[in-house]
């Protein structure tokens, strides 16, 4: 019983610590979005708290621990980042139910999951509801009232508050050069999306935060971002009407910052071993930026940690394999 209560506490501690590294990215997302993103962090984390305590009051399980260590929380936060403010309210509900049930305690619960259980929760409204998860707001956008009329169905919408991200924009240009999408395009702001390029750089600094309080390992991380810079550098052809971006407005666009220091890094879903977790970092980034520049979907993240979870252990076998001593 102590060992499990160390475990418990641990797990704990670490929650804790990750919830507090994401506060500089809801910050910045809530100065650049408003009061969106805080509504859906309230109607995701609801969802995934009482969606918990309901599976485990039917599986006939400790309530308290279960509720307190941190995970479903961390989960929904994860999930609530990702999803666009200011969607219809049943979209984070949904996404987070299903994310706790299909995601958590089909497998067992905390510690058995296979799949990332905020990606997977993603997924699911994405290919079930594309339209509004494109809805992204235009910068600065509502106060709290015309925000709730927003998400409630109350109202009139307002007008022209939805446009399309720097990454659905480039993937959709077909004439204009890059430097006229920075110049013209709202959408793109100096070296990434408008405004998005702060939001990733307070990730990257919650990112440092948990590598400093060795909550976190480099290597998916580091696995991830060298793999995306190093193949959207040699798939760009600079300025043209044909191209994908440069390595800076992909580390700087979307959830890049997030994917990398939050989501892959999930220790359940994720690889173990050192090795395994930056070949496990550099699959997501080679599959995001191929979704991202070839795929149906402007950003890619959630897909590629979905795939990079299936391929886990095989990658676990092949990191043994290598590291076996040759027999004399």
């Amino acid at each position: 019983m102590p060992a499990l209560e160390t475990v418990d506490e641990r797990l704990q501690q670490a929650m804790k610590l990750v919830l507090l590294a994401t506060l500089p990215g809801v910050l910045t997302a809530f100065w650049l979005y408003g009061w969106g993103v805080l509504i859906n962090l309230v109607l995701a984390a609801a969802a995934a708290l009482v969606v918990e305590a309901a599976v485990v009051q039917w599986r006939k399980r400790p309530l308290v621990p279960t509720l307190s260590d941190g995970s479903a929380l961390v989960s929904a936060t994860l999930l609530a980042l990702a999803l666009p403010p200011y969607c219809p309210w049943w979209l984070p509900l949904s996404a987070a139910a299903f994310a706790m049930i299909f995601g958590k305690h089909l497998y067992g619960g905390v510690g058995s999951n296979p799949f990332n259980p905020a990606m997977l929760g993603f997924a699911l409204v994405l290919v079930a509801f594309p339209q509004p998860m494109t809805h992204w707001p235009s910068p600065h956008g509502m106060d709290l009232l015309s925000g709730l009329q927003q998400v409630f169905g109350v109202g009139q919408s307002p007008d022209a508050w939805v446009q399309a991200t720097a990454l659905d924009s480039l993937r959709i240009n077909k004439s204009l050069t890059m430097d006229e999408l920075f110049a013209g395009n709202p959408a793109f702001g100096h070296y990434g999306g408008r405004g998005v390029e702060w939001v990733n750089l307070a990730f990257l600094a919650g990112g440092m935060f948990l590598l400093q309080r060795r909550v976190i390992s480099w290597h998916a991380p580091v696995g991830m971002l060298a793999s995306l810079f190093v193949i959207s550098l040699l798939c760009w052809n600079g300025s043209g009407s044909d191209s994908h971006g440069s390595p800076l407005f992909h580390l700087l666009t979307g959830a890049t910052m997030l994917g990398a220091f939050f989501i892959i890094t999930e220790p359940v879903s994720g690889a173990r071993s050192p090795w395994a977790k930056l070949l496990f970092g550099v699959g997501v980034g080679l599959l995001t930026y191929l979704i991202r520049t070839w795929g149906g979907y402007p950003d890619g993240i959630a897909f590629a940690v979905l795939l990079m979870n299936l391929c886990v252990p095989a990658l676990e076998r092949f990191v043994a394999a290598r590291q076996q001593p040759e027999a004399p």
